[in-house]
């Protein structure tokens, strides 16, 4: 392992980069749009509401490999290419918008209605009421589910292996295919998923702490 680590440092570093790219583009991608949706559902007409409740279904109900796949492979048939580590951004941050989508609709229902009812006696309007009032408070309630989110996305942009992006997993198996150590290569890769998985996890706590709404308990 050591030998795998100090002869190709250059490339599980290049990786490591890539999976990062992928993994906070498309969590960038999933949170803007985990907020639209979430809007649509809670406060537009109902033709939208249905749309947008068969697009978190269709995503939360299908596997991401798949979806990827689609990207990929399929959109091309009809004249939309995307290189791989783009596919693998819009396919990652699509899902990540569904179940993005569900912590802040979650969140939103947990705000006690009397806040909502002295907005509009305020003159608020749904709109207003839902982008000054709900909505703020809904992300912060949704901090611990929405950093998760954000770990789980650097395990799950190792997908990207599957359509040659030059991420961490990818760049794993060229070592491994050139030395032949299969088993010191995945445990390297196995041990800088643990490591920044960590490191994530306590950035996520931090955040937590510093935006939690005082006195709120989960």
């Amino acid at each position: 392992m050591l030998y795998v680590i100090s002869k190709y440092w250059p490339f599980l570093l290049e990786g490591l980069k890539t999976a990062f790219i992928i993994t906070f583009t498309s969590y960038t991608i999933g949170f803007a749009g985990g907020i639209c949706i979430a809007i649509a559902r809670a406060f537009l007409h109902k033709v939208l509401k249905i749309i947008m409740h068969i697009y978190v279904e269709l995503f939360r109900g299908t596997p991401m490999l798949i979806q990827l796949f689609f990207v990929y492979y399929a959109l091309p048939e009809v004249g939309i290419k995307f290189d791989p580590v783009l596919s693998a951004i819009i396919a990652i941050g699509l899902n990540s918008a569904a179940y993005q989508s569900e912590y802040i609709r979650s969140a939103l229902s947990s705000i006690p209605y009397g806040e909502i009812e002295a907005a509009y006696s305020l003159g608020l309007t749904k709109l207003s009421t839902m982008l000054y009032i709900a909505l703020p408070q809904a992300i912060r309630i949704a901090i611990p589910t929405l950093t998760n989110e954000a770990i789980y996305l650097f395990k799950y942009s190792s997908i990207a292996y599957f359509v040659t992006a030059p991420e961490l997993m990818y760049m794993g198996k060229l070592i491994a295919t050139r030395t032949f150590l299969y088993v010191e290569v995945y445990t390297v890769l196995a041990m800088i998923y643990v490591a920044f998985s960590i490191v994530l996890s306590g950035v996520a706590r931090y955040i937590e702490r510093r935006l939690q709404i005082p006195g709120y308990i989960v």
